[in-house]
């Protein structure tokens, strides 16, 4: 897949619009949820969430989204805690199946149809995953979520995303972060940082940004999926995005600019 895509026509009701992407996934950490507290859900950064991927939505774009839950518990918190690492791991995907089915309410009271999908199997409250159902309820026009990661310990979400936007052909994975897009240096830190517009998948591996794992990289990379990093605090940015805008910082195969 190439770095640089062309605008299909999409249709909407009576209008055509331009979008760059026809399907996407997205990526939602659970720690943009908490908004301005400290842990779990922000109801007002929930619905801001909701309202900009429904805009996006109405574009015509296909969307799926992974989600975190980190704002709850995340496996790499273990260390602190009597708890083994694929137990806490158990922990975190469960946080984000909390995580999906407050989206998925959110979404719902907006008018989107929705459906959650669970690589941990919890039958009672959501259905487990399948690709041939998630492709079919994109098509028909819904957004699924997929939760619960990969099912597996030692797994983190990032890599769930990219496996999952390779199993559903997404044309992107889009990043959201608390951060405008990767920088040369942790912008936090040093005021001097720079962003990139764009980076190959080698350089974030060769100088470990840390912008996402270094396996969900790697598997972008072998699958030539690009990442769109961006702050996914700023309102419109998904919809922007989707339009073909220049947002954040592009993931894919050739150079970098800054």
């Amino acid at each position: 897949m190439p770095a640089s895509y062309p605008s299909w026509p999409v249709c909407r009701d009576r209008f055509m619009i331009q979008s760059r992407f026809t399907r996407i996934l997205l990526k939602v950490s659970g720690e943009s949820l908490r908004g301005s507290n400290t842990s779990g859900i922000h109801p007002p950064a929930l619905n801001a969430i909701a309202s900009d991927i429904k805009s996006a939505h109405q574009q015509g774009v296909q969307i799926a989204i992974v989600i975190g839950g980190g704002n709850i518990f995340r496996g790499t918190q273990s260390p602190g805690f009597p708890i083994h690492r694929a137990t806490a791991d158990y922990m975190g995907m469960m946080a984000t199946i909390i995580n999906a089915l407050a989206l998925n309410d959110s979404l719902k009271s907006l008018g989107s149809s929705t459906m959650v999908m669970s690589a941990l199997e919890v039958r009672n409250v959501v259905g487990p995953f399948n690709r041939e159902r998630a492709l079919g309820h994109l098509e028909e026009g819904g957004i699924v979520i997929f939760a619960g990661g990969t099912g597996n310990p030692y797994v983190t979400t990032d890599t769930a995303a990219t496996l999952r936007a390779i199993e559903i052909e997404a044309q992107a994975i889009l990043k959201g972060t608390q951060v405008n897009g990767v920088y040369d240096r942790d912008p936090a830190k040093e005021k001097t940082s720079r962003l990139f517009a764009r980076i190959s998948y080698e350089q974030v591996l060769k100088e470990k940004l840390g912008v996402m794992d270094l396996t969900s990289i790697s598997l972008a990379m072998e699958y030539d999926v690009p990442i769109i990093v961006f702050n996914i605090g700023k309102r419109g940015n998904i919809a922007r995005i989707c339009a073909g805008e220049k947002v954040g910082t592009l993931i894919a195969g050739e150079g970098d600019e800054r």
